[in-house]
């Protein structure tokens, strides 16, 4: 692994960065905001260093030492369990994995389930395991775009995927039909930069750990 003076933290761009900005600002550790970075992606100050990259790519870079350390929600850690540690419920972020049916589908708790149930998600990963967990055999048709408009055209029979309101589902006639689980952003390590970076990444930890109320 290369040396690095600075601690390097990996954040998420999307609807988690701007959670995530704040949690920096008021752990003191940097203050900037999105508006101030505008498309930088690399920002180092005062013995940090902010990498933005995409939800999905945050568990790459820890693992792979380019980052100690990465801001992610849980909900990508369900998909993604590599070889990180995960350190601390940061509080911020709260949304549901849902199973969610058209409003006129009979499909409601698992007695009324067919045999063979057909679900589109960009959680096949989560999906299968929760289906199989039940003993319920699923179809899983892993999409990339909106997978609400999947069973209005008759591709599956529901949807797994993320909801913090609900209003996207309503607004798509849809209602939910079972919860998988609940996700919140997640402080994540690289195992080695724990152990050979103890003293600098430890009190990173810490301010962020205080920032988030939590004082384990």
């Amino acid at each position: 692994m290369i040396q690095r003076e600075a601690v390097s933290i990996a954040l998420p761009t999307g609807v988690l960065m701007s959670g995530a900005l704040g949690l920096l600002t008021r752990s003191r550790l940097m203050s900037v905001s999105a508006e101030e970075l505008g498309r930088q992606l690399l920002v180092e100050r005062s013995g940090l260093r902010v990498i933005l990259v995409r939800p999905a790519d945050v568990p790459a870079y820890v693992d792979h030492g380019a980052a100690d350390l990465g801001i992610v929600g849980k909900d990508i850690l369900w998909e993604s369990p590599g070889y990180h540690y995960e350190l601390v419920d940061l509080c911020f972020g709260a949304c549901r994995l849902v199973l969610a049916v058209p409003d006129a589908s009979r499909l409601d708790g698992p007695e009324t389930w067919p045999p063979l149930i057909r679900i589109a998600t960009k959680y096949p990963r989560t999906a299968t395991a929760w289906f199989e967990a039940r003993g319920q055999a699923v179809e899983v048709v892993q999409l990339h775009g909106s997978v609400e408009l999947a069973p209005q055209v008759g591709l599956v029979d529901g949807i797994v995927d993320l909801t913090a309101t609900g209003r996207t589902l309503r607004e798509n006639g849809l209602r939910v039909a079972g919860v998988l689980g609940a996700s919140t952003a997640r402080l994540i390590a690289n195992q080695a930069s724990l152990k050979t970076r103890t003293e600098s990444v430890q009190s990173v930890v810490s301010k962020l750990r205080e920032a988030t109320g939590d004082d384990r």
